[in-house]
């Protein structure tokens, strides 16, 4: 049985795993078991064993139908390996035939290829001959085409200009503008081509007889405007129409016009060249007139000639050494600009503009006139600004003749925004500069002159109640009216980036004057009650009002935006992301850091006056916080209750100082003023008097007549409940004056309260808050009111 048990063993461990239909992987795996060590070995055969036989002899019987079902395995193995060696070389010889049949078949194709390349070249050689000789035949027809086309073009250009001629002289005016429109065509056609002397020639061509058909038209259009009285130099005295044959005259100023539009194209292609060429020529001019804008599209044509008696009208009278040319009279030449604009406007409106609408040209003929005039206005303040850079009086006056003719423009002309007018003149960066320079040095003399004048501090409304609110001195009136003069000047740029430039200055010139407030303060901060220190509080108070308006105001929002977007440093300078954040948002405004600096002044200026005021109340109130409240009689005693002598003092102070401040603050100051004096003079009553005295019950009765009957009041003229911000002693009054059986509730109450803590004596008891509540005491805390009931006298026992 040994043998048989070793066999068994020996062959299964050789027995495949579920992997074993792969014979490669069952032989590494064979492999790996056997080259394990003894040890190994003969644990996997004791656990075979077992497994099989176990402990039991009588499986023994099974040990053959085991090894029979191992040989049957083992044979099955032989036979997969013996089908894998057998398969491959039959396979590996195919390979190695296909690879041999293809190589020899490559050989071939070379062989094949290198046969066709030799005969190839042998051809290609013995045809370059033939092919440099039709190369050059062929060279010679394109340039012989080229020659033809260039002779044809040529021709019909000397064609062109031929029937020019003969409409010209047969008076076909018609016929020749649709000759010369052709031409235009021609030149347009041949704008990328090289024939540079031919474009030459065209152009020349068409300049020529451009010029020839346009001298014609044009002088027969002022003909016939003289007839019609044009220019309109004056205001028209009498009716546009002439009386004498009227319709001849409306028939030709029609056709004129008509054919001068027809015409319109090949002048702006004569002007765009003419253009052009002066643009490559070195400039001759200043630079400033070299930047001087020109119009988007040229004009049209019948307001050009239309022009012509204008424009040699104004270069005659402003330039040269006319006395109408001044450099300190801007305002000469740009009220006879805008003269010529109103006198023109029926004129244009009647004659021009109904001949422009049957032509079918959309086209404004005001507009186009008011656009002619204002390029002679264009290249004059250009010319003149540049001269004024180092006078600063003319050079402010033309900056506002040109806004003033701007705004004259834009409003009385009725000349459209999108079309430039004088303003950008002003943007270039010199004069821009120049102009801020000048307005912050202005602004700066002006602020020098109003603190400085006699009647800088006092109100020029001061005798008109209703008009005289804020209380604003005429300096800071003055002041804001500067800056409003500034906003004025600046709010028709059409460039946020200069507006925002100007914002900057108003914003520099609201900080130095509010510097010079405070060194004035200073200088008066040893009599706070004084008229100038009120003014000044009042001057403080009316600035910051009125940037809190204009945050507000839609143009400064604009400017707000416009400065997020654009990231002006001018503006934004300093700021942190939550403040550009706020801005783009529109949660704060372009004043807010000047908004909190002009607060905080006033907030000083005000406490320091309220100190003042109150250190002379104080002083009043001793005699009667020293008076003899624990021997007052009760008031069933007295027949009438009366003022206490020792407050009369007090009181007669309190008053005057209300009326004073009544007088010297504005209105929106006064409600502070009197508010925080009434909060101080609570708080003084009630430490300095009540707390510091015991009171009977005629104490308590006199302490609360003096206060409801006499102080209150005092403040009752400027509130409809005074007593409301006298919580204090309001409160503390009614404590003093309960009836003994409720103090003596109260103070039990308190008392229970106070040794349980936060609880209170029995679950049925009131809270004490909700008891003081009751008795109408909001402001005090239960302590306080034990210290109260404490100062009264008048006790059971006692």
């Amino acid at each position: 049985m040994a043998a048989p048990r070793a066999t068994a063993a020996e062959q299964t461990m050789k027995k495949p795993t579920d992997s074993s239909l792969n014979p490669v992987y069952s032989t590494s795996q064979g492999s790996e078991c056997f080259s394990a060590d003894s040890g190994t070995r003969e644990d996997y055969l004791v656990d075979f064993l077992e497994k099989e036989v176990g402990c039991d002899l009588k499986s023994l019987k099974n040990v053959g139908n085991l090894l029979e079902k191992l040989r049957e395995e083992n044979s099955v193995l032989e036979e997969q390996v013996l089908t894998v060696s057998s398969s491959v070389p039959p396979k590996v010889s195919a390979a190695l035939l296909a690879a041999e049949d293809a190589v020899s078949s490559l050989e071939d194709l070379l062989q094949r290829e290198r046969l066709i390349s030799n005969k190839l070249h042998q051809h290609l050689q013995g045809a370059q001959p033939w092919m440099d000789n039709l190369g050059q035949t062929l060279n010679q027809v394109d340039t012989i085409e080229r020659h033809v086309k260039y002779l044809r073009c040529l021709q019909h250009i000397e064609e062109l200009s031929a029937a020019v001629q003969q409409c010209l002289m047969t008076s076909s005016v018609w016929e020749a503008i649709r000759a010369v429109d052709n031409m235009a065509a021609l030149d347009a056609g041949l704008s990328r081509s090289g024939c540079s002397h031919l474009q030459d020639f065209l152009r020349e061509t068409l300049h020529f007889w451009h010029k020839i058909i346009k001298d014609r038209l044009a002088g027969d259009f002022e003909k016939v405007l003289t007839q019609l009285h044009w220019p309109i130099i004056s205001p028209p005295t009498q009716s546009l129409t002439p009386t004498a044959n009227g319709q001849e005259i409306n028939s030709q100023l029609e056709l004129l016009v008509t054919q001068l539009l027809a015409l319109q194209t090949s002048d702006d292609l004569v002007s765009q060249r003419a253009l052009a060429s002066c643009q490559s020529a070195p400039p001759t001019q200043p630079a400033s007139l070299a930047k001087a804008p020109s119009p988007a599209t040229p004009l049209c044509l019948p307001i050009q000639i239309m022009l012509l008696p204008l424009s040699r009208r104004f270069r005659y009278h402003f330039y040269g050494n006319r006395q109408t040319n001044t450099l300190s009279k801007p305002e000469w030449y740009l009220t006879q600009v805008l003269m010529w604009m109103g006198n023109s406007s029926a004129f244009m409106e009647e004659k021009i503009q109904p001949i422009l609408d049957r032509a079918g040209a959309s086209i404004s003929a005001m507009v186009e006139l008011c656009r002619g005039l204002l390029s002679l206005v264009q290249e004059k303040v250009a010319s003149d600004a540049s001269r004024l850079l180092y006078d600063d009086v003319l050079f402010c006056h033309l900056v506002e003749e040109v806004l003033q003719f701007e705004k004259e423009l834009r409003s009385n002309q009725s000349y459209p925004a999108p079309l430039p007018g004088l303003l950008h003149l002003l943007l270039e960066d010199t004069i821009l500069q120049k102009w801020l320079t000048v307005e912050k040095k202005m602004a700066v003399e002006k602020m020098d002159a109003m603190l400085s004048a006699e009647g800088a501090w006092s109100s020029q409304y001061k005798d008109i109640s209703d008009m005289d609110e804020l209380k604003a001195p005429d300096c800071a009136e003055t002041f804001m009216t500067l800056l409003q003069v500034i906003t004025e000047r600046y709010r028709a740029l059409p460039c946020p980036s200069a507006q925002l430039k100007f914002l900057g200055l108003q914003r520099e010139l609201v900080d130095d004057f509010r510097i010079r407030l405070t060194q004035v303060m200073k200088e008066e901060s040893r009599c706070p009650l004084g008229a100038r220190y009120c003014a000044i509080l009042n001057a403080v108070n009316y600035i910051s009002t009125i940037l809190g308006d204009w945050g507000d105001n839609v143009f400064f929002l604009q400017l707000q935006q416009a400065a997020v977007s654009l990231g002006e440093e001018v503006v934004l300078g300093g700021l942190g992301v939550m403040e550009v954040g706020r801005l783009a948002s529109l949660e704060g405004s372009l004043f807010e850091g000047l908004l909190a600096l002009l607060d905080r002044l006033k907030g000083d200026m005000m406490g320091r006056l309220l100190e003042w005021t109150m250190r002379e109340i104080t002083e009043k109130a001793k005699p009667y916080g020293q008076d003899r409240w624990l021997s007052l009689p009760p008031q069933q005693d007295q027949s009438t209750m009366t003022l206490s002598s020792s407050a009369c003092p007090m009181m007669l102070c309190v008053r005057d100082r209300l009326l004073n401040l009544h007088q010297v603050l504005s209105l929106p100051l006064f409600q502070l003023a009197w508010q925080g004096l009434a909060e101080r003079l609570d708080n003084v009553l009630y430490q300095d008097v009540i707390l510091s005295n015991h009171f009977s019950e005629g104490g308590a009765a006199q302490l609360q007549f003096d206060m409801t009957r006499n102080l209150f009041p005092l403040f009752g003229h400027y509130c409809k409940r005074p007593e409301n911000f006298f919580k204090h002693v309001k409160e503390a009054c009614i404590i003093l004056c309960l009836n003994v059986g409720s103090a003596i509730l109260l103070r039990n109450l308190l008392k229970d309260s106070e040794g349980e803590g936060t609880g209170w004596a029995g679950a049925g008891d009131p809270p004490p808050e909700s008891a003081l509540n009751e008795l109408g005491v909001y402001c005090l805390a239960a302590s306080d009111v034990l210290i109260l009931l404490n100062l009264r006298a008048s006790w059971p026992g006692q």
